[in-house]
């Protein structure tokens, strides 16, 4: 399987979008992802297989900082390395940025999505209570930091 990571576009938001609301229970809707292409701070990528988004992440870039605002990939190709290849993308395009730090948050229930952010140097600084909703739920905060020489 080939996994193709590129930027955002307009032409693909209404494909994420329907992957955020198979996904979540409080997904993002296209106009989220249509005001996100106007921001010159926020960096967004899809995956695809064969032609068809199957995936997209995203970051927000504030003081040197990452905030990884969003992974999903559809239901039928998780488990395929495509998360990773969509984190290492976000990971990469923010080094050439120059930013050192990355964070984000996960459901404490996600312990496949926290496992692949361990694999990426992420590690556990805390717990945001009540974070999610729709099922009520706890988030592990997790950073990514580089030491700067």
């Amino acid at each position: 399987m080939q996994i193709e990571i590129r930027e955002l576009r307009e032409a693909d938001i209404r494909a994420l979008a329907d992957i955020e609301a198979q996904t979540f229970s409080m997904p993002w809707s296209a106009r989220s992802f249509r005001i996100l292409l106007e921001n010159p701070y926020c960096f967004y990528f899809v995956a695809l297989v064969d032609g068809r988004i199957v995936g997209g992440a995203g970051y927000t870039e504030l003081c040197g900082e990452a905030n990884i605002d969003n992974v999903v990939v559809a239901q039928s190709y998780r488990a395929q390395g495509i998360g990773q290849a969509l984190l290492q993308a976000l990971i990469a395009h923010g080094e050439a940025r120059r930013i050192t730090a990355f964070t984000l948050e996960v459901r404490v229930s996600n312990a496949a999505a926290i496992h692949m952010y361990e694999k990426f140097g992420f590690s556990s600084e805390g717990i945001r209570p009540g974070f999610y909703e729709r099922p009520r739920e706890d988030a592990v905060i997790m950073w990514r930091r580089q030491d700067i020489i």
